[in-house]
């Protein structure tokens, strides 16, 4: 935080020389791409981070920061908190602690909460990615992770967003990463386009959490049709072979059902393909072109595939989050909030029983005594 009018003082980066092979490769693709692209910014996500005095200055992610709104990650965290209390509280004490905490997230939009000597905070974190010189967003590069055999099953657990992450201020960074950090510290909102508490909260930022962290990179798929802009088609993923089967299955399954040519009570097994194989649905046609489309995907393992007069293409999405001395930057005052916040599970008393009749926690299961 600020005192008396006086800048917190940035941290010195920590810098490491790659050694390995496979990391200096990483290194090389990273100064190839830094030396074409520009950078473009989406704008906020959140997610939610945990510290307890075991931790130190480190915080652990744990809820992805993936959310477009603040609300979303309160609603991450009241739910954590709900089934830790339903699920692993070994005392009424303890439950009724985590208890007091869901109501407040009921209820109440605070931007960190702190229970059984634990601080949970929103997080905030901004997204941007590479523009080539053609305008074109910077697809997934040689060295992203990629598993041998890709896996396509829509059922399969794989890897997600932030599973696990540390967020270590002091941690050792690669050249291009320090050199990534240090010029990022100075972002800020500019232009007419954003509004003027949006570009003062920004530019106060930059003053409040002078330190840089990088997060790492994620996978989207992004769409264009004709000349219009890219737009963002999907969450985001952890390797580019996630982000390519949930283009496969939106192509295949969630379109159709869109788009009202697949009844959304059809059976799950139902898609593009299964009605193409058949080979007597009215909108043949159009089922043929995603069914290619998505065919043509998986063949190649291709990072861009048209569809009809739409370009879908698998895109690298980066994201940086601010430190302050008090560690990662929350929510700001003009960050928007599209959903209010609400009881999101049945009431469970300070015994451990749900009532799945009653919505919320009553004040009475989480007084102390």
């Amino acid at each position: 935080m600020k005192k008396h009018g006086v800048r917190p003082a940035a941290r010195p980066v920590l810098v490491r020389i790659p050694v390995e092979p496979v990391e200096a490769a990483i290194e090389a693709d990273a100064f190839d791409a830094a030396s074409r692209n520009k950078l473009a910014v989406r704008g906020p996500l959140f997610g939610v981070a945990s510290q307890s005095e075991a931790d130190g200055q480190r915080w652990q992610v744990i809820a992805a920061i993936t959310n477009g709104c603040p609300q979303q990650a309160r609603d991450d965290l009241q739910s954590k908190l709900w089934f830790r209390a339903k699920d692993e509280a070994e005392t009424e004490a303890e439950r009724r602690a985590l208890l007091g905490a869901v109501a407040r997230l009921e209820t109440g939009k605070p931007s960190e909460v702190t229970v059984l000597g634990t601080r949970y905070r929103v997080v905030r974190a901004e997204e941007y990615a590479g523009l080539a010189p053609d305008g074109g967003v910077e697809l997934p590069r040689p060295t992203d992770p990629e598993p041998v055999l890709p896996e396509w099953t829509r059922t399969t657990e794989t890897a997600a967003v932030d599973d696990g992450l540390v967020l270590d201020p002091d941690a050792p960074v690669t050249p291009l990463q320090a050199a990534e950090m240090l010029t990022m510290r100075s972002f800020a909102y500019k232009g007419s386009r954003y509004p003027g508490n949006v570009l003062r909260d920004s530019a106060r930022a930059a003053d409040t959490h002078p330190d840089v962290l990088l997060l790492p990179t994620s996978f989207v798929v992004v769409e264009r049709t004709g000349d219009e802009r890219w737009g963002v088609g999907g969450g985001l993923h952890a390797t580019p072979q996630d982000a390519r089967r949930a283009l496969d299955f939106s192509l295949t399954w969630f379109r159709p059902r869109q788009a009202g040519v697949i009844e959304v009570t059809a059976g799950p097994d139902v898609d593009a393909r299964s009605l193409v194989a058949e080979g007597t649905h009215p909108d043949l046609a159009e089922m043929k072109v995603l069914a290619d489309a998505a065919d043509r995907l998986r063949a190649g393992r291709l990072n861009e595939v048209q569809v009809g007069d739409t370009v879908c293409r698998i895109a690298r999405s980066r994201r940086l989050l601010r430190w302050g001395p008090d560690g990662p930057e929350s929510q700001r005052p003009s960050d928007v909030t599209m959903v209010e916040p609400m009881a999101l599970h049945p009431r469970l008393d300070a015994h451990g029983v749900v009532h799945n009749r009653e919505e919320g926690t009553r004040p009475e299961d989480t007084d102390t005594a």
